[in-house]
């Protein structure tokens, strides 16, 4: 199962059907949030085709094809769900701050022909034109983003895999003066999309033109997925194992701000991990913790720690004397890690050492 987003081209008719259909839906997903929340209190709970046949027969009423109204109710239905597992938060009431941005279409699409694809009740739509991998479309969703109106489709067919390059070993050691630092030697230098529109953010922000923050912040949001896409097809083509050092970003980012969050490192793993699946490598996150002190030549706990030594980039291991690069340095000891020795076995001399690793 893969997914294509389409940019549709709607006409005014199409446009103001599809505003009318968000503003309904807001009000049924509302209702659901709350009735579910409602009936909890006195232990009423029902399955989902149960809750699904709630609103039965109110699709002529607010002129919306049934299975969508069902796709919002299970949505609804699902994010309690999730809440109840203890895998997510309770799920917040939209409304101007937290809007409803799509419209789901449950049941299966026809492939499009010529540009152009039907759904129910809005008959021919155009999109600009893209190439679609053969399959059977499963289902789709209409998403509302500042810049128009997209179509994402759940093709039901096999993601073509991304050929191997060479069968190199890396680690990983993300960072936020340097987007990442690889084990052999290379830094990859960060793009700062979001400080290059910093300015221009601001602006729209101060004339409270809220179209164009609005924008500003997809467009950030799209050069930062399409630099984490290419960073991470080529990692995955150039090595048949990768250890991505698993730091706290969440914890990091409340101490250091957007700095941390707009280096997208949580979205790179993520992209990591279902390439990595998809051409036979092998993907590890091993814990960070004592990967900056550690000398990875000798294994001594001699380098800088804690946020007071964050400017000390640079370092000499007091016990063999060896010059370290911070970052470096730290990759070096994820890949150790990721290969399956600890830390602690290393510096006690039970396992290999870094030089007989060949890395």
């Amino acid at each position: 199962m893969i997914q294509y987003q389409l940019k549709l081209k709607l006409t005014k008719t199409q446009d103001r059907i599809l505003n009318q259909w968000l503003w309904n839906l807001t009000g049924i997903y509302n209702w659901a949030i709350r009735k579910i929340k409602m009936n909890a209190w006195y232990k009423i709970y029902h399955s989902q085709k149960d809750f699904q046949n709630l609103l039965a027969g109110y699709s002529q009423k607010l002129d919306i094809p049934s299975h969508v109204i069902q796709g919002t109710l299970v949505n609804a239905y699902i994010s309690w769900q999730r809440c109840f597992k203890k895998q997510a938060k309770e799920p917040k009431l939209k409304g101007i701050r937290n809007k409803l941005n799509s419209i789901p279409f449950p049941d299966p699409i026809k492939r499009p022909i010529n540009n152009k694809i039907r759904l129910p009740q809005l008959k021919e739509i155009r999109f600009h034109k893209q190439y679609l991998p053969d399959g059977t479309i499963k289902c789709g969703r209409i998403i509302k983003k500042a810049s128009g109106w997209y179509l994402c489709l759940f093709i039901n067919t096999l993601p073509k895999p991304i050929p191997r390059v060479s069968n190199g070993q890396v680690g990983i050691d993300p960072g936020f003066n340097h987007l990442l630092a690889f084990s052999n030697g290379e830094k990859i230098e960060h793009p700062r999309e979001l400080e290059k529109l910093s300015k221009r953010l601001g602006q729209a922000q101060r004339g409270r033109n809220k179209r164009l923050t609005a924008r500003i912040h997809e467009r950030i949001t799209n050069q930062r997925k399409d630099r984490n896409h290419k960073l991470s097809r080529r990692i995955v083509s150039e090595n048949s194992l990768i250890a991505f050092s698993k730091d706290n970003i969440r914890g990091m980012a409340h101490k250091f701000g957007k700095s941390v969050s707009s280096s997208g490192h949580y979205q790179l793993r993520q992209m990591l991990t279902y390439k990595s699946s998809l051409c036979g490598t092998k993907y590890v996150e091993p814990v960070s913790r004592n990967s900056t002190m550690s000398c990875c030549v000798c294994r001594s706990l001699t380098g800088p720690s804690g946020l007071g030594d964050l400017a000390v980039r640079e370092w000499v291991c007091s016990v063999c004397g060896t010059h370290h690069d911070r970052d470096i340095n730290s990759a070096v000891n994820t890949l150790i890690s990721g290969l399956g020795d600890s830390h602690e076995l290393l510096r006690e001399g039970s396992l290999k050492s870094y030089k007989e690793l060949d890395i």
